[in-house]
C-alpha cells in the first residue's frame, strides 16, 4: 500500500487495487439522477438548464449556477506528506488539486481552500518549523496559477496531511468534457511516470536491507537526482497543458495520480460516448526508475500501469494531425517534454498496455549541472 511514500508489499499493491475498485463502486452510488431528466444530447436538466453529465469517478464536478450559460466547477483533494522538504510538500499538495481542473480544460481557478491537519506528534518547534513552510509552498504554487488561498479548515490529529479545494467559475466553452474521444486518437501524457518509485528508493537510502535490493542498479547520487526530478515534476502545474488542449482539439482528459497510469486510462476510456479502446505503447519513466522497479521483484508493477503517482501528468486525447504539434508547443513553453505514448481504436471503452512496452527514459542523457 503506498502510504507516506511506502509500498510495503507485492500483496499490498493487491490490496490497494481491490480498494480502488471498491470506491470507484461506491462513488457510482452519487450518480443518481432519479430527480433528473435528460435532454437530447444526454446531459441532465436541472433548474431547467442543460448540465455536462460528468462521472463522479472523473476529475471534476461541473455545477450549474442559476445565472444562465455559468457552472461551478470544483475539486478536492489531500494526502500525507510524500517528501521531505515541508514547502515544497505545499506545492505539490496545491498542485495536485489544481490538476483535478487542468483536466477538465480549466485553466483559470478563482478560488483556493487549504485543508491541513497538524500533527499532534510533533514538537512545538517542529511544528513552528514545518507547518508555516508547507502552508507557504501551499499558497506560492496558488500564487504562480493565478490565484488565492481564501481560507479553508485546519485540525489536530496524530497525521500530517495536506490538500484544498479549488473552485472555478465557467462558461461551457472553457470546459473539455472527458467523453468525445475517436478512434483515430493518439494519446499524450505530459508528465514521466515513476515518481512513487523515486520517493520510495530516495527513503531507501537510509533502510539499509531495502537499499540492498537496489544498489546493484542504482547509485546514490542516481537516487537522490531521481528523487529531484520526481518533487519537481509533481510540483509543476499542468496549466499550460491545459490551455494547449483548447488550442489543439482535445477531446478529452484526466490526470494520472493514485490509480496509475492504467487506472486512469481506464476510467477515461470507460467514460467516452463512442465505443473506443485506449491501447498504450510507450511508457515514459523518470530516468533509472525502471531498473529500480525490476530489481525490487515488480512490487511496483510500474510497467504494468499501475504504479500509483501523484500530482502527474495530463493523460489526453487528441486527434492525431494535432498531437506532435502539441509535443512541440509545449515543450517550447514549458522546457519539459510530452509524449505520444498510444493510440485510440474501436472498442469496448477499455484500455491496455501492450505486453512489452517501449520504455523512455526521462531525461535521455545527463547534462552536468541540469536537472531534466
Amino acid at each position: 500500500m503506498y502510504m507516506n511514500g511506502r509500498l510495503s508489499s507485492s500483496s499490498d499493491l493487491a490490496v490497494e487495487l481491490w480498494r480502488m475498485e471498491t470506491l470507484l463502486r461506491l462513488l457510482e452510488g452519487l450518480n443518481d439522477e432519479s430527480g433528473s431528466t435528460q435532454d437530447e444530447h444526454g446531459s441532465y436538466m436541472n433548474n431547467n438548464m442543460s448540465v455536462p453529465k460528468v462521472g463522479i469517478g472523473m476529475d471534476a464536478s461541473v455545477t450549474p449556477l442559476r445565472h444562465a450559460g455559468l457552472c461551478l466547477v470544483q475539486t478536492t483533494d489531500f494526502f500525507y506528506p510524500l517528501v521531505d522538504d515541508p514547502y515544497m510538500q505545499g506545492k505539490i499538495a496545491c498542485a495536485n488539486v489544481l490538476s483535478d481542473l487542468y483536466a477538465m480544460g480549466v485553466i483559470e481557478c478563482d478560488n483556493m481552500l487549504m485543508l491541513v491537519t497538524v500533527s499532534s506528534k510533533l514538537t512545538d518547534k517542529e511544528r513552528d518549523v514545518v507547518m508555516p513552510l508547507m502552508l507557504r509552498g501551499f499558497k506560492d504554487a496558488a500564487m504562480e496559477a493565478g490565484t488565492v488561498v481564501t481560507g479553508g479548515q485546519t485540525i489536530i490529529n496524530p497525521w500530517i496531511t495536506i490538500g484544498g479545494v479549488a473552485s472555478a467559475i465557467c462558461q461551457a466553452p472553457e470546459i473539455i468534457l472527458p467523453e468525445h474521444a475517436v478512434p483515430g486518437d493518439v494519446l499524450v501524457l505530459t508528465k514521466p511516470l515513476g515518481t512513487q518509485v523515486a520517493v520510495n528508493a530516495h527513503q531507501w537510502l537510509d533502510i539499509p536491507e531495502r537499499w540492498n535490493r537496489i544498489k546493484l542498479v542504482v547509485s546514490e547520487e542516481d537516487v537522490r537526482k531521481a528523487y529531484n526530478r520526481a518533487m519537481d515534476s509533481m510540483a509543476r502545474l499542468n496549466k499550460n497543458a491545459a490551455r494547449l488542449m483548447h488550442k489543439y482539439n482535445a477531446h478529452g482528459a484526466t490526470d494520472i495520480t493514485g490509480f496509475g497510469l492504467l487506472g486512469h486510462a481506464q476510467n477515461l476510456a470507460k467514460n467516452q460516448k463512442a465505443e473506443v479502446s485506449f491501447v498504450i505503447h510507450n511508457l515514459p519513466v523518470i530516468a533509472k526508475m525502471t531498473a529500480v522497479a525490476k530489481a525490487c521483484g515488480n512490487m511496483f508493477q510500474l510497467l504494468q500501469g499501475l504504479s500509483a503517482e501523484t500530482s502527474g501528468g495530463l493523460l489526453i486525447c487528441l486527434p492525431r494531425e494535432q498531437a506532435a504539434a502539441y509535443c512541440k508547443d509545449i515543450e517550447k513553453q514549458e522546457g519539459y517534454q510530452a509524449w505520444i505514448i498510444g493510440i485510440v481504436e474501436k472498442g469496448n471503452r477499455t484500455a491496455r498496455i501492450i505486453d512489452k512496452p517501449r520504455v523512455i527514459e526521462v531525461p535521455s542523457k545527463e547534462r552536468e549541472g541540469e536537472l531534466w
